[in-house]
């Protein structure tokens, strides 16, 4: 089913708004609600109508390049704010330690962030959404629910134990998924389609953050035998990616099922149809 036109230019105003709220600061919302909006809209112009023009590839491009810069910002905000809410007795000090560490790195991605958001540049993007909201032709856009399921079926579920590479490859798809899908017009099927892929973008979402924040802690404090805390970060992204494979797991049993139910349901339709035309012919030939 096509795209409403009032669904799909709401998302050109929603990425003028936020990137207006980013323009006037750097709060973690505004990073955050920019970075979502953005990717929204580009999956909405690659992936959902079908008229992708060279001027709304540009587009694309110029906001690609804020929210790169904006994501490196958004990466330090969740690993801050993991941070916050690690409540252990290990390394009081080298916890305050990294957490300044990752403050005055922030403040170096987000000065390369404001360099990206001079006046000009904001009035230039506002007219080339505006030209582009006006371009698309939302009558011939794509299902988005079929898009989402063809994004999914791109990244194969490993038969044996999920590696973080196949992890990490997942949650990006989810995430474009699940933008696919809030296009779609109201619906029980796209309802619970989107309430499956929330569920995945959470779990999925929370091990990649921890991950980052080990990681980093790694690289300042140094490995699991020379710090405690990095050994406590370990422990905790271990149990988050536990959690995440067991969801994708779930999700993709869910899955199968539904399909196996599909076919079933289709099988007794065919066979409901052919009975019904051998009734009807041998009505005909009495």
């Amino acid at each position: 089913m096509a795209i409403s036109a009032e669904r799909g230019k709401s998302i050109f105003r929603k990425t003028e708004k936020e990137l207006l709220r980013l323009s006037s600061g750097h709060r973690a919302e505004a990073v955050h609600g920019f970075r979502t909006a953005a990717r929204r809209l580009q999956t909405l112009l690659e992936q959902l109508v079908s008229d992708n023009n060279s001027k709304q590839k540009k587009l694309l491009k110029i906001l690609d390049r804020i929210r790169k810069s904006a994501g490196k910002v958004r990466d330090i905000d969740v690993q801050l704010e993991a941070l916050r809410i690690l409540k252990v007795p290990q390394e009081p000090r080298r916890k305050t330690q990294l957490v300044q560490t990752l403050i005055e790195l922030r403040a170096q991605h987000e000065k390369k962030l404001r360099k990206l958001l001079k006046k000009q540049d904001i009035r230039d993007i506002r007219k080339r959404l505006k030209r582009a909201e006006g371009s698309v032709r939302f009558e011939s856009s794509r299902d988005p629910l079929s898009v989402a399921r063809q994004m999914l079926s791109t990244v194969p579920i490993p038969q044996g134990p999920a590696d973080e590479q196949t992890l990490h490859r997942y949650r990006l798809v989810v995430k474009r998924a699940r933008y696919a899908v809030e296009f779609a017009p109201k619906s029980p099927e796209s309802t619970r389609f989107l309430s499956e892929l929330k569920k995945l973008q959470d779990a999925l979402g929370s091990w990649h953050d921890w991950l980052t924040l080990t990681h980093t802690a790694t690289e300042r404090l140094g490995d699991v035998s020379e710090s405690s805390l990095v050994a406590v970060l370990h422990n905790v992204t271990r149990g988050k990616f536990r959690h995440a494979v067991s969801a994708v797991t779930a999700a993709t049993t869910d899955s199968q099922a539904a399909k196996a139910r599909a076919r079933e349901l289709r099988a007794v339709r065919n066979a409901a149809g052919k009975n019904a035309t051998t009734l009807r012919q041998t009505g005909a030939a009495a």
